[in-house]
């Protein structure tokens, strides 16, 4: 099983996007300074907004990625308050 997922910031409520296969691991990864060695380091503390889960890890890439082109914080947003928005994301990229 595969999960994109929305992490907000602690700091200063900035979201990053991603997909993961172990959401456990990558919360941890986000979170511990000396593992993390990207972009995510700068604006600990993270939790997750909002979580996918897809059984296919190539469907999962093709929603992550269409989530990051969008650059919205109001799409983001709007992912967790209508889930039509997944399902119709979910079937576009089937």
């Amino acid at each position: 099983m595969y999960y994109v997922y929305v992490i907000q910031s602690g700091l200063d409520d900035s979201f990053y996007i991603g997909k993961t296969s172990n959401l456990e691991e990558r919360l941890l990864f986000h979170n511990t300074p000396e593992l993390n060695k990207g972009i995510t380091k700068r604006k600990i503390p993270w939790k997750y907004f909002f979580i996918l889960e897809i059984g296919d890890l190539r469907l999962a890439g093709k929603i992550e990625n269409h989530i990051k082109r969008m650059k919205s914080r109001k799409y983001i947003q709007d992912l967790k308050k209508y889930p039509e928005i997944t399902q119709k994301l979910i079937k576009k990229y089937s």
